[in-house]
């Protein structure tokens, strides 16, 4: 049940925060405006603050609208993090892109988005796997806003295992096997996009 949870709550979050904030990334990027570089300054800003300063805002939020302690609740505060991480991070792999190349492709008669789907998003794969694997672990690391939000229904899996620390004695054997099961997903998921992930860890490291 709680390793499940982690699993929905962590992919779900990992794809809305690509879907949204791969777009918004590339259209800061190739907007051209006063005010861009303080845009982008605020964007990462919220990602700066400390989980504890939200808390409590989320926590009597959500009790209003019944989002505690259910998994969309989990998504959407998760989501509300990892956004900032995906366009700051984007948004340096885009600004890398030479723009001659989407515009050659508008020249054949793509559209601008076309441009973007065709040319500039599979140019920055290896960018999307890193972004992609450091959502996901934010999100399936978490413990605080699961221990905050949660109660019984959308319990995640690092807070189940802190349940296996009783006042009686710690059950050794639990938490092994809970810490096991929590550290194989992302260690999976870091494998089968390895190479996307060094690429994109590296991409902007060593200039021509």
């Amino acid at each position: 049940g709680s390793f499940l949870n982690s699993v929905l709550a962590s992919v779900s979050s990992t794809a809305l925060s690509l879907l949204v904030g791969i777009p918004a990334a590339y259209s800061l990027s190739r907007a051209r405006f006063h005010l861009k570089n303080q845009v982008a300054l605020w964007i990462l800003a919220t990602r700066m603050a400390p989980p504890i300063a939200f808390t409590i805002p989320f926590f009597i939020v959500y009790r209003e609208i019944g989002l505690q302690d259910t998994i969309l609740g989990l998504v959407l505060i998760y989501l509300t993090f990892n956004l900032a991480l995906v366009i700051w991070m984007m948004q340096t792999f885009f600004d890398a892109l030479p723009t001659s190349l989407e515009e050659a492709a508008w020249i054949d008669g793509c559209s601008i988005w076309g441009a973007f789907l065709r040319i500039a998003l599979p140019l920055t794969a290896p960018g999307v796997a890193a972004t992609a694997v450091l959502c996901f672990i934010y999100s399936w690391n978490d413990f605080f806003f699961s221990l905050i939000l949660t109660r019984t229904q959308a319990v995640t899996a690092p807070v189940a295992i802190v349940n296996f620390m009783q006042y009686e004695g710690w059950e050794w054997g639990k938490i092994a096997a809970g810490g096991t099961l929590v550290m194989l997903p992302v260690v999976v998921f870091a494998v089968l996009v390895r190479n996307y992930l060094v690429r994109g860890m590296l991409a902007g490291g060593v200039k021509d």
